[in-house]
């Protein structure tokens, strides 16, 4: 119960802080930046620590031996790839388009219309959808009331 309400309220804690950055770009980047990095610190130094403490921390810590484990790790979550080259450049390779940073604002605009009236399109789909699935419910039980007044006759 307690862990829910942790993540509950870093959930709306980091909604809150995004939303705020997210008005001020360079800042978010900076503030992002610094962060990731420090991190990343972080992770390195206490790997150091713990191969120093030599034993089997310290080959699991000695850098071939973490590189292969963590490459592994990686290759078998699916995030090597993933992580190193970035789905949207994968995506756009496979598809043969331009890379976003190639494309010119025309094009992603024209593209943001085309998901717009897609999502547009969708919408009115579903409520057709919708207006047809009532109306084969209302059949279904005209035609089950039909059936049970034919047999309550009998």
């Amino acid at each position: 119960m307690i862990i829910k309400k942790v993540f509950t309220f870093f959930d709306k804690f980091e909604d809150y802080i995004r939303g705020h950055l997210s008005r001020y770009p360079i800042l978010y980047t900076l503030v992002g930046g610094v962060a990731i990095v420090l991190f990343w610190r972080g992770v390195w130094h206490t790997a150091d620590i713990l191969q120093a403490q030599g034993g089997l921390l310290g080959w699991l810590f000695y850098e071939p031996t973490s590189l292969a484990i963590v490459a592994l790790v990686l290759l078998a979550t699916g995030l090597f790839v993933s992580y190193f080259i970035g789905d949207t450049i994968l995506i756009s390779g496979m598809k043969g388009e331009k890379k976003t940073t190639d494309r010119t604002e025309k094009e992603v605009k024209e593209e943001e219309e085309k998901i717009v009236e897609l999502r547009t399109t969708v919408t009115q789909m579903k409520k057709e959808v919708d207006k047809i699935n009532d109306f084969v419910e209302h059949l279904s039980k005209e035609h089950q009331e039909e059936y049970h007044e034919g047999n309550g006759k009998k």
